[in-house]
């Protein structure tokens, strides 16, 4: 990447006046990031999300993070002698599992963030489902892809039932970020794992969000050659899942995706995470840097 110093005055100004339009579009819009992959685990890439962050709350949008923390379990349970097991792209958990869950994700990752988004002068504030009760939850069973009147039983894994949203609403009016870890509570108060993008895609549902924004691994969605989509539409991820296009642990984000785009969020981006300033990039500029999921 070129340095900054290479970039004229010039330029420099005519990159900000670009974002002018989208800052005046955007402003006091609620805008749920689902934050994971590369972007967690590279210092410089860290770095770059949380003041990409920090700059979309000063121009005057409520950012609110959703994240994963996968490979900080993975590496966990490796520790203690313990293989992480996946069906179809959600992660098999038993009680020993569901505590290194809880440690990583509502310790470990979550205080991580909101350190770095407040070191860079953001305001930031760590939930998990449990706090409040806001993220309700009841066990997944989790229908079997070859024989669909099977159900699968992956153990303390959740579906959510409802999002109380009146915890976030007074953050985001107290100009605070919240930084969400992905646990949901059940009737008699027992935690359950709920995948990221799952809880994304319905917090941006019931906020009303203006954009669900999902960062990952790859360009984007790709067609079977390999090639990047920039826009698609319901119709297009449907057939691009029955003829296996999309499989695996892809699979959850495109679920959260339609879902969101079905039910009231303007747009849907899944984004490049290791890219630099991906936020600003897809939010900010005339050029994304992924996917978009049009509502129709």
């Amino acid at each position: 990447m070129s340095s900054l110093e290479s970039v004229t005055p010039a330029l420099k100004a005519s990159i900000l006046a670009e974002a002018l339009p989208y800052i005046q579009r955007f402003f006091d819009k609620t805008i749920v990031i689902k934050y994971g992959g590369n972007a967690m685990t590279d210092p410089a890439l860290k770095d770059c999300f949380a003041r990409d962050v920090v700059l979309l709350k000063l121009v005057g949008m409520n950012p609110v993070i959703v994240h994963g923390g996968g490979p900080q379990i993975d590496d966990l349970l490796k520790r203690i002698g313990k293989q992480g097991q996946f069906i179809q792209g959600m992660r098999v958990t038993d009680e020993e599992t569901m505590d290194v869950v809880e440690m990583v994700l509502g310790g470990h990752v979550n205080k991580e963030i909101v350190n770095l988004i407040n070191k860079h002068g953001g305001r930031a504030v760590g939930l998990t489902g449990q706090d409040g009760q806001f993220i309700r939850a009841r066990k997944l069973m989790m229908p079997n892809k070859d024989k669909p009147e099977e159900l699968i039983d992956i153990g303390l894994v959740g579906e959510i039932t409802s999002i109380d949203p009146s915890l976030i609403k007074f953050l985001d009016a107290g100009d605070f970020i919240p930084v969400i870890a992905p646990i949901g509570v059940g009737k008699a108060g027992e935690t359950y794992n709920i995948n990221a993008d799952v809880v994304a895609g319905k917090l941006a549902e019931i906020l009303k969000a203006e954009k669900l924004v999902l960062l990952t691994n790859t360009p984007g969605v790709l067609d079977k050659a390999g090639n990047l989509l920039t826009g698609i539409t319901p119709h297009d991820i449907d057939e691009m899942v029955s003829d296996g296009t999309l499989s695996g642990g892809m699979l959850p984000k495109i679920h959260s995706a339609l879902e969101a785009a079905r039910n009231g969020v303007q747009s849907v981006h899944i984004i490049d995470g290791r890219v630099e300033h991906c936020l600003l990039l897809e939010i900010l500029t005339d050029h994304g840097v992924g996917t978009m999921i049009n509502s129709h």
